[in-house]
């Protein structure tokens, strides 16, 4: 019985989690390095096939590459602005690209990202 409530609440607990794993909803991203990252230090992304205020990565996508989100009240500032995603959520945008974590990236630092997928991921950068 003990090892079924456990199971129960491990699945419970999982279908109430989000299609992918952000961060929470956030300021700004800062710069650190030459390079944008989250408020827990991670590396952030831009990807080709976004355009400007629109990402192109939804579903699957978001799985792997979780995005920047903002508040619903976030308060763009200078080349930061919010786009609204396809699923309703607010994520941050530099210079109109919307940028976004990966999912592989480990630790603060980690850079595995850049160049993913043909080339078509790269390092947020000031």
């Amino acid at each position: 019985m003990r090892k079924f409530l456990s199971f129960a609440a491990l699945a419970a607990t999982l279908a109430a989690a989000p299609a992918f794993a952000a961060e929470p909803a956030a300021p700004a991203p800062t710069a650190k390095n030459g390079m944008f990252v989250t408020a827990k230090g991670m590396t952030l992304y831009t990807f080709d096939k976004d355009s400007a205020g629109k990402s192109a990565c939804n579903g699957p996508c978001a799985t792997n590459w979780p995005p920047a989100l903002a508040a619903d009240d976030a308060k763009p500032m200078g080349p930061w602005t919010v786009v609204t995603r396809d699923d309703g959520l607010k994520q941050w945008a530099y210079n109109g690209k919307p940028v976004y974590a990966f999912a592989k990236d480990t630790k603060p630092g980690d850079t595995t990202g850049d160049g993913f997928l043909n080339g078509a991921w790269h390092i947020a950068k000031p």
